[in-house]
């Protein structure tokens, strides 16, 4: 009888359960790649391996990317294009989907945690582990601390009920939304147009409140606008609430909605896989790769190729004729920025300050392909106020239009100078950088192995440093691994 105390080595193992382990979805792109450098078990195919795959490892990656939702749901010309544009590689192909996946929810960096950046007005948002944090200004409660609190100089812990877990977070200007592992939402910040959808209007809400409107409705994202929210569900439907002036709710009227209420147009066109929200206008993703644009037409932000306002969900055409499929989008304050299956980027909107970076300042009324960025794949996509980040699939940011108080990070120009055309961000060319956002003056980005690095205007402390008025050169923020409450409240005043 074979000795069953025995430790077996996977050299040991049969193929089958190799690739089983290889294709368990616990291991990254770049994992697969390091076995597949360091032993010749896992380069070589075993038999189980068509032809067309090169190794076992080769293999595991491609049953990953086939499995994963991004690329199941792309059409099959779309696959094989991204497949070309990554030289056959299938591994590349999967750090590409891990990458966009991480870019626009959390990052599982290499020691294991888990971080989402997200930068408001003048206030900046971290989840790091099961923790969520604040710095910056606490205008109308956005930063989530107590009413006696107007602001925050270095990040710190906002409390929620004791077994929440925040998954996701989103900000802007006055509120913030989060989103718990259960699918719960809660929301704090300015209430007087009813975006915190807590069906009533009045003073701010400076403490994470439970939407009990959305209790039985599990959701996965939520969009911050100016006074308005969007909540994406679990089951892909889109609830929307807050101010409607311009349609931004997208419930064919221009009538506030003081609770979430879904957007029964968007019912019909099937899965939404994201939403983004502007200051007035709104966009969803379905899974068939269309963007949904609807609210305020004004700057071209809805790539209509006109600017009236649409009060309900309108596919934006120009991709659909083209046969583009569109998997992420930002929108900016006056100019949007897309993201499809290919890694291509397309901007549209104002091109005032060279946002949206084809070399000019001219506005595009439709989406337009950024023909600079044709060589680099791209992974994620950054609007704010006058001013574009492209994160590439080697960890590189790149970034143009207006400085905005060294905002953009290139440390060799004016404070408010125009980059008219892509530009590499080279001051943070040693990281890899697998998460950015930007705020109206500050911009943070996450990188691969957990730092946290920010640059620009800090007035508000809203990088989280104490001592500094802003940072012309990326500089790193520390959060603190450990915080009571009490400390918490030594670092706000």
């Amino acid at each position: 009888m074979a000795d069953r105390g025995r430790l077996v080595c996977i050299e040991e193992l049969p193929s089958h359960l190799i690739l089983e382990i290889l294709s368990s979805g616990r291991l990254s792109a770049a994992d697969l790649a390091c076995l597949e450098q360091t032993s010749r078990l896992f380069r070589g195919s075993h038999d189980i391996s068509p032809l067309k795959f090169r190794s076992l490892v080769d293999f595991a990656a491609f049953q990953l990317c086939d499995s994963h939702p991004i690329f199941g749901a792309m059409p099959s010309n779309a696959q094989k294009e991204l497949f070309d544009r990554c030289s056959e590689n299938w591994k590349r192909v999967l750090r590409f989907l891990q990458s966009v996946e991480q870019s626009s929810d959390m990052v599982e960096t290499s020691a294991g945690n888990q971080m989402q950046i997200t930068t408001g007005r003048y206030h900046t948002l971290l989840i790091s582990g099961s923790s969520v944090y604040s710095c910056g200004s606490n205008l109308c409660g956005v930063l989530g601390h107590c009413s006696g609190v107007t602001q925050c100089v270095t990040f710190s812990r906002i409390n929620f009920p004791s077994l929440s877990h925040v998954v996701h977070v989103s900000a802007s200007h006055n509120h913030a939304a989060f989103v718990m592992q259960s699918g719960e939402v809660f929301t704090c910040g300015d209430n007087s147009s009813f975006c915190c959808g807590h069906g009533e209007a009045g003073r701010p809400i400076f403490r994470p409140r439970l939407v009990e409107a959305l209790k039985g409705v599990p959701c996965k994202q939520v969009a911050t606008g100016l006074s308005f929210t969007m909540f994406l569900t679990r089951e892909g439907h889109v609830y929307t609430c807050g101010t409607n002036t311009h349609g931004q709710l997208g419930h064919g009227d221009s009538l506030d909605r003081s609770t979430p209420k879904i957007v029964e147009q968007l019912e019909r066109v099937g899965s939404v896989v994201q939403v983004a929200a502007g200051p007035s206008y709104s966009l969803a993703v379905t899974s068939d790769g269309t963007v949904h644009s609807f609210g305020s037409g004004s700057n071209f932000c809805l790539g209509h190729g006109e600017q009236h306002n649409e009060l309900q969900p309108r596919v934006i055409q120009s991709f659909k004729r083209k046969g583009i499929h569109v998997i992420r989008v930002s929108a900016g304050d006056e100019h949007v920025v897309a993201l499809d299956s290919s890694g291509y980027v397309y901007t549209w909107g104002k091109g005032y300050c060279g946002a949206l970076g084809h070399g000019d300042e001219i506005d595009k009324t439709t989406p337009e392909l950024l023909s600079s960025l044709k060589s680099h794949l791209a992974v994620q996509v950054c609007a704010r106020k006058r001013k574009t980040f492209v994160l590439v699939d080697d960890g590189s940011a790149f970034g143009f239009g207006w400085m905005g108080f060294g905002s953009l990070g290139f440390t060799d120009r004016e404070l408010s100078d125009k980059i008219l055309k892509p530009r590499v961000l080279d001051s943070l060319r040693s990281h890899h950088i697998s998460q950015i956002s930007t705020g109206l003056y500050h911009t943070v980005v996450v990188t691969n192995r957990g730092l946290i690095f920010g640059f620009g205007d800090n007035e508000r402390a809203q990088l989280g440093h104490e001592s500094l008025r802003g940072c012309l050169k990326p500089t790193e923020i520390i959060v603190p691994e450990t915080i009571n409450e009490a400390a918490d409240m030594e670092e706000c005043v």
